[in-house]
């Protein structure tokens, strides 16, 4: 069972860096797209909510991709060959748009350099997470063939990516991050102007995300028929599935009527119940159709040592985090404590206007 819980733990590993990381690359997005009289300050709230954290939050993305070099190496061996090009654009993205950043915030900054700056940090914040669901889109394509003998990968290193059910998939991820760092952004301010102005963008963004989930869904059937079994004919798939879209409903419902913190609480557990949902529908294959949790786990004294450190890591991690989040993130912590009202009187707030979240 070592290596099921190794596997549950990588997926923990990665609806943490999409709850951060990927919230991180939305406000790339919004940069991008940031419109108007307020254009600057917009970018300026995005400067302010990233500059302390946005380095520490890939340790989530690296702590995957050891695990998976150690714990599930065919796996590693077959991301690796077949899906080389997409894994080199997030890479190229996340190393452009982390320069691009502390470049345009201590040396762009009012220059004739500036706008190259802001180009570049978010078309880079944009590829990363195309480049995700790509990634993701490929691993349950079911075109990753490896030979059961040789462990050879049998690939033409594009048509497992580059087909309309991943490209859709990248599409989707970008529009979920984005609408994240949109609904995140609104608790980063006092100000009532620039909060409404991202409130708007969560809106549009999450109308997207729905588009990109009814077209994701469709397409599977063709593109990825593991999940298309897996979200449309497993017991559990319906009720999971109207569940997401109940929460997803009233987190947009929430942030239309300004419940600010109702919005934020309910995006958090729509973007765990979609990973979480992408797991179950995949379990227990890694790479479809060849490599499941079972036949590409490293041998048992491995997977030990490994569980060890994982445990020995998590107890350095995890409070240094959570120092990092109180120090840079207290007004934050802020709100919620505001938010310790009865039920009841949450309910009241919210259905009568839904100031009590704000």
């Amino acid at each position: 069972m070592l290596e099921t819980a190794l596997a549950l733990i990588i997926f923990s590993c990665l609806i943490i860096y999409s709850l951060t990381g990927g919230a991180d690359f939305g406000g790339g997005v919004w940069d991008l797209l940031a419109t108007g009289p307020r254009a600057r300050d917009q970018r300026n709230l995005i400067n302010i909510s990233l500059a302390p954290i946005w380095e520490a939050n890939h340790v989530w993305l690296i702590a995957v991709i050891v695990f998976l070099f150690v714990g599930f190496p065919k796996v590693f061996a077959a991301l690796s060959i077949a899906l080389h090009v997409p894994l080199t654009l997030l890479l190229f993205g996340i190393i452009f748009r982390g320069a691009a950043f502390v470049f345009r915030r201590y040396g762009g900054e009012g220059t004739k350099g500036e706008n190259t700056w802001n180009l570049t940090f978010a078309i880079s914040s944009m590829i990363a997470p195309f480049a995700i669901g790509l990634i993701v889109g490929g691993l349950v394509s079911g075109t990753i063939g490896i030979d059961p003998v040789t462990g050879i990968v049998r690939t033409d290193f594009v048509s497992s990516w580059l087909a309309p059910f991943p490209v859709a998939l990248g599409f989707f991820v970008l529009a979920l991050f984005s609408n994240l760092a949109a609904i995140y952004l609104t608790g980063e301010t006092e100000d009532p102007m620039l909060r409404e102005d991202f409130r708007m963008k969560g809106l549009a963004s999450g109308l997207a995300v729905g588009l990109m989930a009814w077209i994701c869904f469709f397409l599977a059937a063709w593109g990825a028929p593991l999940i298309w079994v897996g979200l449309s004919q497993k017991v559990w798939s319906w009720p999971f599935q109207i569940l997401t879209g109940i929460v997803s409903t009233v987190a947009s419902i929430a942030l239309l009527r300004r419940s600010y913190l109702a919005a934020r609480i309910l995006t958090v557990i729509q973007v765990i119940l979609v990973i979480a949902g992408w797991g179950m529908a995949q379990f227990p294959y890694l790479v479809f159709p060849s490599l499941t949790v079972e036949n590409a786990a490293a041998p048992a004294n491995v997977l030990k040592a490994l569980m060890v450190v994982v445990f020995l890591g998590g107890i350095l991690i995890a409070p240094s985090f959570g120092t990092l989040f109180w120090i840079f993130k207290g007004h934050q912590f802020v709100l919620f404590k505001k938010a310790r009202l009865p039920i009841s009187q949450l309910i009241r707030n919210w259905t009568g206007g839904g100031q009590g979240g704000k």
